[in-house]
């Protein structure tokens, strides 16, 4: 593998120039579509086949007058607005619907809402919908833009729109803004780490520019992707966020290498192939353990999971393929401009002073930190466990959870109209029970109808019950219900999971029956998450097993690392629990994907350079004092970068993206800190030969990855059989 890389390497450093020009029409042509990634992306994605939810929905077709989706303006006059101004603002709703395919304003519902706008206060305009929810957010889209919802009054009376479609609609807005609020943000806060890191303008504008190059790629992927796959809305800020981090870590780790060993003497070309055999080598290894660990999210059937979590593979798959190709390029046209110190970053000279990396036998500030960590092993360990085990007790009280209309802020004026709705027509109005009864017999639908409905009628969390809607063959009836309380509320939950236990009991025997509408769709995709959570868990775990111990040649390392990654992961659970009320359903699985690729990264560049430490010298202690040495300062540096990162989404985020972003900073920084940094070396202190233990039958078969004999021979690798 090491030779490969080390081909790859003369064969960009022959052909720089025509590698660079092959990126920059990659990116040219990106710039347009890159532009338009959030334009195609959908609201929905949340079903859950073969879930009751699922099966309602599919149904509403079947009967006449029955909308799929429900939409509605809501009109709120300022003080002091008359019933000329709201009816007004009703003919420009009206107008404004006219030329939409999909929707309309029947007659008797403008006649009604004019006769509201003449009593004044707030008019509740309900929309004729002929779209299912995923239309119906294209629909609101086109009529926000259309009547300038966000904007502000206009002649007194403000717009707003309530229904699923419109909640959805008005979260691509968000996104969006928040997306170019955090990368305006985080460019220049990695921009300024990096700078302090290298002290090269040079340097550091290489790991930033493989940053760009990597979102506006996947950016324009993500456009293509979405015009013959369902992608969902929030997959734009996935893969910005774990882009951004991810790229530059890469690049950094690279350069960090390369000039590690020109620092030690190389020529530049040799300490190129160097860097490209051995940190550039872990970057594949660790780029396709994150690709990898995304893919296990896939184990959860639904769209919206899956789309963001390819999102997030795409852009590490696209930050690999920057860092093996364009980085060196970049590299070799820079030359000497990549490693020396540019005079006017004065503060270098402290850090310097302070924390510079260490060549391999000298003493330094980490061998001395890890030389006092391997003296006090057990106290070290255990403090450090106790300390991990602590903040992740919490978790024991997580409680999770969906709601669209929790992830907007307070003084939105989507949350805005969605109150007036539900003050007005009650708060359960707007996300009905809809449940849908189906038997053979005529007679006997009849009956089990009214049994439904009387059920309905005397449950403690229905405010009202409408008519029984017979389906158009006669075989099925639909009745629906208004909650009491916020559709997508714990009560309203618990109504719907009541309601699915007593209703078939009412209902009788030889009628099958499925209870279904917005907050039923949420409960499934609950249930669906937390029961397919220990299935992501366990493959992780033997991924991130299989991974190591092919490049680290171990049978325990392996098994160390992913027990130090169970306690990062449960820290960062544990945090989340502790800040939020409750934590968005989708966060679990993600966090605990990106978390466990991510800790790979660090433990891959760690752990490796430990082993080539190990095959030198033969000993333990020295090994992992001087491979700490050589990467710890790196490898803090890009745990900075990360967090600040996720930071500034947890800043500008909606509470989804800010849960995901607070997960993952939390962990990523006890990982590079406390685990990295104090549980290794006294893990392996303790461990001692025990660390390098691989039964001979494995070592037959398995592959040999001696970086040790690429730092010595640089352009002439050995590698073992």
């Amino acid at each position: 593998m090491q030779t490969t890389m080390l081909r790859l390497d003369r064969t960009l450093g022959r052909h720089k120039r025509a590698v660079l020009i092959v990126w920059a029409v990659i990116v040219l042509a990106a710039v347009p579509f890159a532009a338009r990634q959030s334009e195609d992306l959908s609201s929905g994605g949340f079903e859950v086949p073969g879930s009751q939810s699922a099966a309602v929905d599919d149904a509403l077709a079947r009967f006449p007058g029955v909308q799929r989706a429900q939409l509605a303006a809501v009109l709120v006059g300022e003080r002091g607005a008359t019933g000329a101004q709201l009816r007004a603002a009703v003919d420009r709703v009206a107008a404004a619907a006219g030329p939409i395919d999909g929707v309309s304003l029947p007659e008797a519902a403008r006649a009604q809402a004019a006769q509201q706008a003449a009593a004044g206060g707030t008019v509740i305009v309900p929309l004729r919908a002929e779209v299912d929810e995923d239309g119906a957010t294209d629909v609101a889209a086109d009529l926000r833009d259309r009547l300038g919802v966000g904007e502000g009054a206009r002649d007194g009376v403000a717009t707003h729109f309530v229904g699923q479609g419109a909640l959805w609609a008005a979260m691509q807005e968000l996104s969006k803004e928040d997306l170019a609020k955090a990368e305006s943000a985080g460019f220049p806060i990695v921009l300024l780490i990096l700078l302090l890191v290298f002290g090269s303008l040079a340097a550091a504008a290489l790991p930033l520019a493989l940053g760009f190059v990597s979102v506006l790629v996947t950016g324009a992927l993500i456009y293509a992707l979405s015009q013959s796959m369902e992608m969902s809305v929030f997959v734009t800020n996935m893969a910005s966020m774990i882009g951004i981090g991810v790229a530059v870590d890469y690049s950094l780790f690279v350069v960090a290498r390369h000039r590690e060993e020109v620092a030690a003497g190389r020529p530049p070309e040799d300490a190129r192939g160097v860097a490209m055999a051995t940190s550039g080598l872990a970057v594949l290894f660790s780029g396709l353990t994150v690709i990898v660990s995304l893919a296990g999210l896939w184990m959860i059937d639904n769209n919206a999971i899956r789309s963001m979590a390819l999102g997030a593979m795409l852009v590490v798959a696209v930050a690999v393929l920057t860092a093996i190709t364009l980085l060196p390029a970049l590299i070799g046209v820079l030359g000497a401009r990549t490693v020396t110190r540019s005079r006017w970053l004065t503060p270098r000279r402290l850090l310097r002073r302070r924390g510079a990396e260490q060549a391999p036998g000298d003493r330094g500030f980490w061998q001395r930190w890890t030389d006092g960590v391997m003296k006090r092993p057990v106290l070290a360990a255990a403090g450090t466990t106790a300390v991990l085990l602590a903040l992740a007790a919490p978790v024991l009280g997580m409680s999770t959870g969906t709601g669209a209309l929790d992830q907007f802020p307070r003084e939105h004026e989507t949350r805005t109209g969605f109150e007036a709705a539900a003050a007005l027509t009650g708060p359960g109005a707007s996300a009905p029970v809809q449940v849908v009864v189906a038997a053979g017999d005529g007679s006997a639908l009849a009956r089990a109808a009214e049994r439904v409905r009387a059920a309905l009628a005397d449950d403690p969390g229905i405010a009202d019950v409408g008519a029984p809607v017979r389906s158009r063959d006669g075989r099925a009836v639909l009745v629906t219900a208004e909650p009491r309380t916020d559709g997508e509320s714990p009560a309203a939950k618990a109504t719907v999971g009541r309601l699915r236990d007593s209703l078939p009991a009412a209902a009788g025997d030889g009628v099958l029956l499925d209870v279904g509408g917005v907050t039923a769709s949420q409960s499934d995709i609950d249930d669906l998450v937390s029961g397919s959570m220990w299935k992501i868990l366990l493959f992780l775990l033997g991924l991130s097993y299989l991974v190591l111990l092919v490049l680290l040649r171990s049978v325990v390392l392996p098994l160390k690392a992913v027990l130090m990654n169970l306690l990062s992961v449960g820290a960062a659970f544990g945090v989340l629990t502790l800040v939020y009320d409750s934590v968005d359903t989708l966060t679990p699985p993600l966090v605990l994907a990106v978390v466990f690729g991510l800790s790979m990264d660090y433990e891959v560049f760690l752990l490796s350079r430990i082993r080539e430490r190990y095959e030198a010298t033969g000993d333990t202690r020295s090994a992992v004092a001087e491979g700490l040495a050589a990467s710890a300062r790196t490898i803090t540096s890009a745990a900075l970068i990360m967090v600040a990162v996720f930071g500034v989404f947890v800043a500008v985020g909606v509470p989804s993206i800010q849960q995901i972003g607070l997960g993952t900073a939390v962990a990523i920084a006890l990982d590079a800190t406390l685990v990295r940094l104090i549980l290794v070396p006294a893990a392996m202190e303790l461990l001692g030969d025990w660390n390098w233990y691989l039964p001979r039958p494995l070592a037959r078969v398995l592959p040999r990855t001696d970086f040790e004999a690429v730092s010595r021979r640089g352009a002439a690798p050995t590698t073992a059989p």
